[in-house]
């Protein structure tokens, strides 16, 4: 391994919340782009959530076949999630006796049919399945309420993004993580907010770790560096759920991760074709919501974060070890004696602006695109070997074996 100069040489990015959408919607995505995509942004593991692939992964044959379809198209290391649904509470010890990581839930609609959500009495049947095989549970958290704040006139317009804003409040991720607090020392089951978005929801949050509760969460990259205030009108590619919100709200959630109230940033990686994401009418009520990120979660984080006064190792804490650590990734997160060689070489100091011929996503629809991003990766090992840099062509796919093997 020759000399890197002045670079920085870093625990590969782990990335816990990624949507690659094979088999069966891989039009969307899919496992070659996805991980191409990853190690070009320095990630090195990604752990794929149990939608929005089709079948959706709920049964051990669900999994089976997405273990298959992976094969022969990894650059990085990928392990799974399993879901729950109302109707397959009778499938999760075998889901968690395959391997998947954690257990991943919806409170409100998922966008797809074949994954509905869960209510409080369906999770009272599915957590003590979870308590037994000491698994963790990941809740998209919205609760939607029947009062939704009024829209004036100037608000109706589906093409705003603040009429959209409007229609997922703050309220229903806090009604959401609160009933999720409840339910995890009722059963004492470790439960694992994803995409925090709204700061009304941190005071639980810190309040439940004070108490020892078996809770944490993470926020993405994009309710850190985006802003409500400066999405256009009809900018689909930056609809999500729950919603970017506001400058205020985000700084806070830069706050949260500076005291260990939120405990890593993950990209939620959630990409869709251009036309279901409606960016020929820029109808923010139609779009798919999902943002298209992955590649560019390290650099942009440390955009934001190096403006704020996080350092390398506030970087290498929330991007890789925390996340390995909630993953129970032993050998991976740290650069250390016995860790995997998963490394990313990379310059803080570079900086780069984002066009579509850098994209390495099926799709080239992303908010990253037109802005200036510092933070240039340069190398990218996985189990020691070249998986991105220069001169590598994406010939030869990753050897590594699935990190969740046990069918």
């Amino acid at each position: 391994f020759e000399s890197v100069g002045n670079k920085v040489i870093m625990p590969g990015v782990i990335d816990a919340h990624v949507h690659i959408n094979e088999p069966g919607r891989t039009e969307w995505e899919g496992f070659e782009t996805a991980t191409k995509a990853a190690a070009a942004g320095g990630i090195t593991t990604m752990i794929e959530m149990p939608l929005n692939a089709s079948p959706v992964t709920t049964t051990v044959d669900a999994l089976k076949l997405k273990l298959e379809a992976a094969k022969g198209k990894l650059h990085v290391n990928v392990g799974f999630y399993g879901g729950v649904i109302p109707s397959n509470i009778d499938n999760l010890d075998g889901l968690l006796s395959g391997g998947v990581f954690g257990i991943k839930a919806f409170l409100t609609h998922s966008g797809i049919d074949d994954f509905p959500n869960v209510t409080e009495a369906d999770l009272r049947k599915a957590l003590p399945i979870l308590k037994k095989h000491d698994t963790k549970l990941l809740v998209h958290c919205e609760l939607e309420s029947d009062v939704t704040p009024g829209l004036t006139r100037s608000l109706t317009d589906a093409r705003s993004y603040q009429a959209y804003l409007a229609t997922r409040p703050a309220q229903w991720e806090t009604n959401a993580i609160a009933l999720m607090i409840r339910l995890s020392e009722e059963f004492d089951v470790h439960v694992h907010i994803v995409h925090v978005s709204a700061a009304e929801a941190l005071p639980l949050i810190r309040d439940a770790k004070k108490r020892g509760l078996r809770i944490t969460a993470e926020t993405c990259q994009h309710y850190l560096v985006f802003c409500a205030e400066e999405i256009p009108d009809g900018a689909t590619e930056f609809k999500c759920a729950p919603p970017i919100r506001e400058r205020a709200n985000n700084e806070l959630l830069w706050e949260a991760l500076k005291d260990g109230t939120l405990d890593f940033v993950a990209s939620d990686h959630s990409p869709a074709p251009p036309d279901i994401k409606e960016q020929p009418s820029g109808d923010f009520m139609k779009a798919w919501g999902g943002i298209a990120g992955l590649q560019f979660g390290l650099p942009a984080f440390w955009t934001g974060a190096k403006e704020r006064g996080f350092s390398l190792e506030d970087v290498a804490r929330l991007l890789c070890e925390h996340p390995a650590q909630f993953l129970g990734l032993k050998e991976k997160g740290r650069i250390a004696p016995g860790y995997d060689a998963d490394l990313v070489v990379w310059d803080p100091e570079a900086n780069f602006v984002v066009t579509e011929s850098h994209i390495h996503h099926r799709h080239k629809l992303t908010p990253y695109v037109g802005r200036t991003l510092h933070g240039v990766v340069e190398r990218t090992v996985v189990a020691g070997k070249n998986a991105f840099g220069q001169g590598y062509s994406f010939e030869s796919p990753c050897h590594s074996p699935f990190l969740n093997a046990a069918l």
